[in-house]
């Protein structure tokens, strides 16, 4: 791998638009560089000293405890505030007084906002980098690299690329902003099929439709599944309830695109990956991937989770400008840990 193809060092990630194919390459570079750390092989201290701000002011685990997790793993400390109701914000404070505090308690910030633009609106007020771990319906970036990380490596399991992907996007796909970040990374690819299957009160906004279209890519609209779809990726989503005006008009699809054994062989190619942004509703009138699915090969739900810190990891390298020297500052493991077979 030759040069890093700009400066991350320093940076806010604040949308996928910020990224190339060749910045998203040297991404995952260097996430695969991450491997032994986070498979406790070995250890490493370059961020020693250095701390996260984590402020998520929206419910989250996975991108919460992960975000906290990879910078734990390089060596940082992590600080967090959690929930609007426990910070300043709920006194009146503005997103940008907030950030010229936190930031001088900190080295880097991540940090989740229930509102579309607000993670921006806080950067700039920040004196460190700030990395966008959701905000609202519009943008979650570092979820789709790290699903576009795991479309990698499931493509190369089976002997293929990312250019030339066919993938099902189902369920909520105008409130799910995993999907709409996704949507633009695989646009900077090659000869990519989509096929979306949503009703139609959640359909992809006309944005990202027009994203795909003008990227020259495959597109298939439909509200229902049909016959046998060739997909090499189904990716399907969680009806987003926390955006909609009432339990009522969520309550109205939630169930309406399940997955099961069942579905999947009647649907599906034998090889088709699945995936999912998590959490999965598993409440039985919603049961969005069943539990005859957790051992099929080919559910790479978990896998997703655990690409997640790596590539968090490098993000945090990159934009502290660290992952030259990572090696550098080695330790070994002194613990006893089992081994973590899925990464």
């Amino acid at each position: 791998m030759n040069a890093q193809p700009f400066t991350f060092a320093g940076q806010h990630i604040l949308s996928v638009n910020q990224f190339n194919r060749e910045a998203i390459e040297y991404v995952f570079h260097i996430a695969n560089q991450m491997r032994p750390y986070a498979l406790r092989e070995k250890r490493t201290e370059v961020l020693r000293g250095a701390i996260l701000g984590n402020l998520f002011f929206e419910p989250s685990t996975r991108t919460r405890v992960s975000f906290g997790t990879a910078f734990n793993l390089l060596g940082g400390e992590v600080r967090e505030t959690v929930g609007m109701s426990n910070s300043a914000l709920a006194k009146g404070e503005s997103l940008y007084d907030t950030a010229r505090v936190l930031s001088g308690y900190s080295d880097i910030i991540a940090m989740r906002h229930p509102q579309a633009g607000s993670v921006a609106e806080f950067a700039t007020g920040s004196r460190v980098p700030v990395l966008n771990g959701g905000d609202g319906a519009n943008e979650h970036p570092t979820q789709a690299l790290l699903d576009l990380f795991t479309i990698e490596k499931e493509c190369q399991a089976h002997g293929s690329t990312i250019d030339g992907l066919h993938i099902a996007m189902i369920g909520d796909l105008k409130y799910g902003r995993t999907v709409h970040s996704l949507c633009k990374l695989l646009s900077l690819y090659n000869n990519i099929h989509f096929t979306l299957i949503a009703p139609k009160e959640l359909s992809m906004p006309t944005g990202i439709l027009d994203t795909i279209t003008q990227a020259g890519h495959k597109l298939t609209i439909t509200e229902e599944f049909s016959g046998s779809l060739d997909a090499d990726i189904c990716y399907q989503t969680r009806v987003q309830e926390e955006r909609f005006t009432s339990q009522d008009e969520a309550d109205k699809f939630r169930g309406k695109f399940r997955l099961d054994q069942q579905i999947y062989t009647k649907h599906f190619q034998s090889k088709t990956v699945i995936m999912h942004p998590l959490p999965r509703d598993s409440r039985a009138e919603a049961n969005e991937l069943d539990n005859d699915l957790n051992l099929h090969p080919n559910l790479a739900i978990f896998r997703q989770t655990d690409n997640g810190v790596l590539v968090r990891m490098a993000l945090f390298a990159l934009t502290l400008g660290v992952e030259t020297i990572m090696q550098q500052h080695e330790r070994p493991v002194l613990w006893q840990t089992p081994t973590k077979s899925i990464l």
